[in-house]
C-alpha cells in the first residue's frame, strides 16, 4: 500500500474522493468500492444539539419504544429541540415523555454544558477543534461515552478521519474484508493507521463488508 499524497494543498476531499483515493492504495477497498459504491451518508436533518439529544434517548432501547418516547419529548418542546427549552421543563414533564431518570439526567447535563460553553456546538467553535477535543468534551456530558461522540463527529460532523475501534461492526467487517480473526479494539487501532486521514471511510466500507460478508442486514449506519 502506498501513503503518497493524492490530495493538492486546499483541497476539498469528499467521501466519494476519499474512498477513490483509498481503493487506489488498497485492492481490498477497491473491491469494496466496486461491489457497493461509495460510502453513502444521511444528509443531516437535525441541529447538533438534537441529534445528541435524540442520541440518549435512543441509547438501550428497541427502536420503537426509543421513538414514540422521543417524539413525545419532541413535542413537549414544541418542535424546537433547544438546550433553553429542555432545560426548562420539569420532571414531572420529562417522565411522562418516558424518559428514565438516568436518561433524563444526561439530557439536562448535555443542555446544561451547551449553555455553559463546556459542550461548544457552533460551527464556528467545532470548526476550531480536532476530534479528540469534540470528544473529550461530549464525554464530559452524563451518558455520551466514546462510541456517542465517535458517531456525531463522522455522520453529523462529517469528519473523514475517525476510527471507531470500539464499534463490534467496524471489527467484524474488518476481519471479514481482509480475511482475519476479528481484531479486538486494541489490535484493530493500529490497522487503521495506513488508511489516514480517511479513516471514516475504512470504517463506513467496514460495516458494509459486515453486511455483505456476514449477511447481515443493512443498517442506518450505511444507508
Amino acid at each position: 500500500m502506498t501513503t503518497a499524497p493524492d490530495v493538492q494543498p486546499g483541497q476539498k476531499v469528499t467521501f466519494a474522493k476519499a474512498a477513490r483515493i483509498l481503493a487506489e492504495r488498497d485492492p481490498v477497498i477497491a473491491r469494496l468500492l466496486e461491489q457497493t459504491g461509495p460510502p453513502r451518508l444521511s444528509r443531516p436533518l437535525e441541529s447538533h444539539f438534537a441529534t445528541l439529544v435524540r442520541a440518549i434517548v435512543y441509547q438501550q432501547l428497541a427502536g420503537t419504544a426509543a421513538a414514540a418516547i422521543h417524539g413525545r419529548l419532541i413535542a413537549a418542546l414544541g418542535g424546537e429541540v433547544r438546550p433553553e427549552a429542555l432545560i426548562a421543563l420539569s420532571e414531572e414533564t420529562l417522565r411522562s415523555v418516558g424518559l428514565s431518570r438516568n436518561k433524563m439526567a444526561s439530557v439536562r447535563d448535555l443542555a446544561a454544558k451547551v449553555l455553559d460553553g463546556t459542550v461548544v456546538l457552533s460551527p464556528r467553535g467545532l470548526s476550531r477543534e480536532s476530534d479528540e477535543e469534540i470528544i473529550a468534551r461530549l464525554s464530559a456530558v452524563r451518558g455520551i461515552g466514546r462510541w456517542t461522540a465517535e458517531m456525531f463527529l463522522l455522520f453529523q460532523l462529517r469528519r473523514l478521519d475517525v476510527w471507531p475501534v470500539g464499534d463490534l461492526g467496524v471489527r467484524r467487517g474488518y476481519g471479514l474484508a481482509w480475511t482475519i480473526p476479528t481484531p479486538t479494539a486494541r489490535e484493530l487501532e493500529p490497522l487503521g493507521e495506513p488508511y489516514r486521514p480517511y479513516r471514516s471511510v475504512l470504517a463506513w466500507y467496514c460495516w458494509r463488508a459486515s453486511e455483505l460478508y456476514a449477511h447481515a442486514a443493512d443498517s442506518a449506519l450505511t444507508r
